[in-house]
């Protein structure tokens, strides 16, 4: 079952990018936003799927690495995550 933690932004955060790495590892899922645009990310069957809100440039992914690759506008997301606005995450 997930947990939802929707308490302030301070603790939805990233704070590292091992911290999001971790997130992930254990089926954690989130939403965020960078530069007007949303992206969400999910596990999937074969890793870890990353894409716009709306489904949009979807990217499967075989591991934590390769979704910090993604990139989120004209930023790498591995340059970006400790200072995205994050909108949803489970825990």
């Amino acid at each position: 079952m997930m947990k939802f933690d929707f308490s302030n932004m301070e603790t939805d955060h990233f704070k590292t990018m091992s911290e999001f790495k971790e997130c992930i590892i254990r089926g954690g899922e989130s939403a965020f936003a960078w530069n007007g645009s949303v992206y969400g990310v999910c596990f999937s069957e074969s890793g870890y799927c990353i894409a716009h809100a709306d489904g949009n440039f979807e990217k499967l992914c075989r591991t934590p690495d390769d979704v910090l690759e993604y990139m989120v506008g004209n930023d790498r997301l591995r340059d970006v995550i400790t200072r995205v606005t994050v909108l949803r995450r489970t825990i």
